[in-house]
Parts: C-alpha cells; structure tokens; sequence
C-alpha cells in the first residue's frame, strides 16, 4: 500500500537543506510520463515548511527512501555537485526473485534512458556499477510458475554510478528482478506478491544516504525511519534481524 498522507516524513533540517522519507508512489517533482498526477515532493513539502525548496537528486515514483533537497540555490548547486562527482554513499534495500550470491558486483554499462521515457533511446551505453550483499533468503510454500514453491532474498544495493533505473536494471541483467517492478521485473512474482501479500508497490527502498554537509563539511549520515510497507512486509518474509540498518558508510548521526 502507499502512502498517501499529505504530512511528509522529515528526517533532517537546518537552514541550508532538509531530508525526508519519500513514500513508495509519489513523484519528486512533474514529469511528462505521469502527466495525472497532481501530488509532487517539490510542491508538498513547500506546503508543509513554508519555504522554496530544490531538487538535488530523484528517487524513482515507485521507490521510498531517503531524498534529500536544498533550502537555497547556492546548496542546491553544492549538494548536486557531490552527486555528479560520486562524492555520496548511497544504501538501498530490495526484495528479489531467486538465491542470491552472498556479494557481489554487477558492472554492466547501461543504454542511455531520456528522463521523459521509461525505455532506452539510443545505443549508446554509460558506465554502471553496483555491488550488492545478501541479507536473507526464504522459500516460500506458494507454486509460481513451472516451481513448487517460490525463493526470495533480501539485498543491501550500493550504487556506484547514478544511472536511471540503475538497481531495477541491474538486477534484472542478473535474473534476480527485484519484486514489484512492472517495468523491468518479473510480472509471475509480481503477481504472487499482489495475492498472497497485498502488496502493489515496488520493493525497493533507499535506506541509507551520507554526504558531507555543504556549509559545515560535517559527515550526515541520513536514515529511514523503518515504519513503511516494504519494512513490514520484509520483516513478515526475513525476520526482523534481516531489515536491520546497514552500516557501510559509517554511523555517524545528523542532529535535528
């Protein structure tokens, strides 16, 4: 289920930018692609604070997590600019088909994809790289296709690179689509999760995200507050010890 509250959830503000956790469903800013939709990041957290604010990176519509934005334009430029340099860490967690290996890196150049279209529009391809760790692993008493039963992991995903749809594609490229992807995922285990588990969204979640605080230089290490529909539904499949937070880039905690 997404959320739908008009009330988003902020992790971390000062006067310079301001982090929240994005609900599963709900667009950063208007895009050509979603052209109904009238519920944005930009425009609902504008309300909510009472102040301009602006974009730094995106998470996919269908992905929650952590998204952090600029309170001015000179931090805006800042905070993007340690996006395009690969100066953050980045932690997601996914649902996906199949046993994963326990690590490792998937280094597979993806073809270029236009902001505006949800599929490839040239030949050309751009460097990707995203290592992964295998956190659980079930089977599940549910037939899915030609198999009895169904097996599933839990991954933590670290990007490497920025590229649209980066994990969702990645994962695909190694047949293990992550769960709820209607776009580059297995629509068999889509739709198992749809019956047996009521669940409509994508699994995938940015948990973790640290950068360096573009005024004071400090270490922000910015985390999900493990409340939402993908933390309960992997908690019911994994356990609550699989879900726990990742640590790879440090511990160090922003003050509010």
């Amino acid at each position: 289920m997404t959320d739908t509250s008009d009330t988003l959830d902020i992790l971390y503000q000062d006067q310079h930018l301001i982090a929240i956790d994005k609900p599963a469903g709900l667009l950063v800013h208007r895009s050509p692609i979603d052209r109904h939709e009238t519920r944005f990041v930009i425009q609902t957290l504008r309300d909510q604070i009472g102040q301009r604010v602006y974009a730094v990176h995106r998470l996919d519509k269908p992905t929650s997590g952590v998204l952090v934005l600029a309170l001015d334009s000179d931090t805006q430029q800042q905070l993007s600019r340690q996006f395009e340099t690969r100066q953050t860490g980045k932690i997601y967690q996914a649902i996906c088909r199949g046993y994963t290996d326990d690590e490792g890196e998937i280094d597979y150049p993806l073809p270029v994809m236009q902001d505006f279209r949800d599929r490839a529009v040239s030949d050309n391809r751009q460097e990707a790289v995203t290592t992964y760790r295998t956190l659980a692993r079930v089977e599940l008493p549910y037939p899915c296709g030609r198999y009895d039963s169904s097996r599933y992991s839990l991954l933590a995903l670290y990007p490497k690179t920025g590229r649209k749809h980066q994990l969702r594609r990645h994962m695909k490229h190694i047949f293990h689509p992550i769960v709820g992807d209607t776009t580059h995922g297995d629509n068999k285990h889509n739709r198992l999760f749809r019956a047996q588990f009521a669940n409509r969204r994508l699994l995938l979640r940015a948990t973790e995200l640290h950068l360096q605080h573009p005024v004071s230089g400090a270490a922000l290490s910015l985390r999900v507050r493990r409340h939402d529909d993908f933390e309960r539904l992997a908690t019911q499949l994994f356990g609550a010890g699989a879900t726990a937070l990742d640590a790879g880039y440090g511990s160090t905690q922003p003050q509010c």
